[in-house]
This record gives structure tokens, C-alpha cells and sequence, in this order.
């Protein structure tokens, strides 16, 4: 089995995961995500689905972050390059990379946006009593992005707010939640 077919097959194990998610008051699941080596989560329950990676449409003068737009299925969705919106290094696009495709929630009304990440992990369940809040960011003015911080066999994930994060203004600093090996 080639690289790219299980790739494929751990995608559309994922998608059939995210439709089958439900809301539970003990628990929450998220879709686990890698970039520049760190594990961030987002609520399962915004995920609409999980692409491999394809060249968008660039819309001209849009925030560098914003790598263009995909038709899919008849909606226009936005594509955002979450490490560069993170102030991240930009990193080669390979077939590990994805477009988590996801519904947010603004003032105007559900948007659907897709963002870029490094490659996709897995669903986690987390109680909510396990959640941590994230002490390092206490005093920022971007706490409102993290959720907080999940444990999986002894690794922090850092769970975010996908909805405060993708309706932000363009002027907010994430660069406090890139990976400290950048610094």
C-alpha cells in the first residue's frame, strides 16, 4: 500500500469519525492536528471534514496568512495557512498536509473556512475536569484563542478556540501560540 493511500484511508477514517460525533456535558472531542512538531486541537463538533492538500484560487491583497479560496461543492471557502496566521515559519506543503475544513461561528452567522496544518492526528476525548487552563498565557491578550491544555500519554495538546481564532482581527498576535523551539 503506497504512502498516499494511507494517508487517504486515515483521512476518510477521520471524516466518518467527525460525522458520527456527538455533544456529551462530561466530555469533549477534538480533532488533533501537528505543527512544527506540536499537537493542537480543535471541538470535533466544528469540523465539517478533512481534505488533503490542493492549490487554492489566491484573491489578491489578502492578509499573507490567506492562501486563497477552494470551490467546494458549490461554496466558496477561505483558506488560512494556520502556522503563518501563528507567525510560524512557512513549511513545504507534502502530501502529509491537509485542509481541515471548518464551521465557524461569527457575528454575521456560520462561515465555512478551511485552514492548513501540517497533518492530522486523531479524535481525542478529553473530560472536562481534564482540561487545563494554560497558565503561560494568563496575562496575554490571546488566551481567548486557547481553550485550554489536554494530556494525551504525557504530551500537552494545546486545545483552541477555532471560532475566536478564525474571527479575529487580522492585527491580532498568535505568535505566543507557536511551539517555544521557534523562539
Amino acid at each position: 500500500m503506497s504512502k498516499t493511500s494511507k494517508i487517504d484511508d486515515t483521512i476518510d477514517m477521520l471524516n466518518q469519525e467527525i460525522s458520527e460525533a456527538t455533544s456529551d456535558e462530561e466530555y469533549c472531542q477534538f480533532l488533533t492536528f501537528y505543527m512544527d512538531n506540536e499537537e493542537y486541537g480543535i471541538d470535533i463538533l466544528s469540523v465539517q471534514e478533512i481534505r488533503g492538500w490542493e492549490a487554492a484560487t489566491a484573491i489578491p491583497n489578502a492578509p499573507g496568512y490567506v492562501k486563497g479560496v477552494l470551490n467546494l461543492r458549490g461554496t466558496v471557502v477561505p483558506i488560512v495557512d494556520l502556522r503563518l496566521r501563528f507567525g510560524m515559519n512557512q513549511a513545504e506543503y507534502s502530501a502529509l498536509t491537509v485542509v481541515i475544513v471548518v464551521n465557524v461561528h461569527a457575528e454575521n452567522g456560520v462561515k465555512v473556512m478551511g485552514i492548513v496544518v501540517d497533518a492530522v492526528s486523531d479524535v481525542h476525548s478529553f473530560a472536562l475536569s481534564d482540561i487545563q487552563s494554560s497558565p503561560e498565557l494568563a496575562d496575554n491578550r490571546n488566551t481567548s484563542f486557547v481553550t485550554g491544555l489536554g494530556n494525551i500519554n504525557d504530551k500537552m495538546v494545546i486545545l483552541l478556540d477555532i471560532n475566536a481564532m478564525l474571527t479575529a482581527q487580522d492585527d491580532a498576535d498568535f505568535s505566543s501560540l507557536r511551539s517555544r523551539s521557534d523562539d
